[in-house]
């Protein structure tokens, strides 16, 4: 009879040792696993700033080489020498004044042909930066956290319109605390303990 209740004291030791330690290890790789996801969420969160970023200083960029009013006046004076450089070279090679004017009308079709052309290009660059955005952002559109899935589509709206600066950086401070807080671990019980003691 005592060898049965050893047996038995046995058995059940050892299937509540399996017990835990199946538990255990499941709590452990569960914890491992939500980590593993809270620092791919903070990868696509970081990524999608600093794309929003690029964007705003490629618009800068953009904007001070191209939209500023003394790259204007310099498009339109060079734009004028054109002009008047191609309307004196035809009289001076025998030609008409009529085909002095129309040589340097070609000649200043030509440099704001060409000024367009680079104008486009630049804008064109803007173009990365948005890919980029939609890239981070799309799995960011997928997480369980609806704060963060609506600050990531305010943030996408704001991108679109670039030029209010100031939308963006409010949905870009909303955006970063949203994924501060996504990816911030909930709190331990013992945690949850020591906040209630000191509440």
């Amino acid at each position: 009879m005592d060898k049965l209740i050893e047996l038995a004291v046995s058995v059940v030791s050892g299937g509540l040792v399996a017990l835990l330690t199946w538990w255990l290890t499941t709590r452990s790789r569960d914890r491992q696993d939500e980590e593993r996801e809270r620092e791919a969420l903070r990868g696509h969160a970081d990524a999608l700033v600093v794309a929003v970023s690029d964007l705003r200083a490629a618009y800068v960029v953009n904007r001070m080489l191209w939209e500023r009013g003394p790259e204007i006046l310099r498009t339109v004076a060079l734009t004028a020498i054109a002009v008047l450089g191609g309307a004196t070279r035809a009289p001076i090679a025998g030609g008409t004044d009529m085909q002095g004017a129309l040589v340097g009308a070609g000649r200043g079709a030509e440099l704001l042909a060409q000024e367009r052309i680079v104008g486009k290009q630049a804008v064109a660059v803007l173009r990365e930066p948005f890919n980029r955005i939609a890239t981070a952002a799309a799995p960011l559109l997928r997480c369980p956290a609806p704060a963060l899935v609506t600050a990531t589509e305010e943030l996408l709206s704001a991108a679109e319109s670039v030029t209010d600066t100031g939308r963006l950086e409010e949905k870009l401070a909303a955006f970063g605390q949203a994924a501060m807080v996504a990816t911030t671990p909930p709190p331990t019980r013992r945690e949850r303990r020591r906040a209630g003691r000191s509440g």
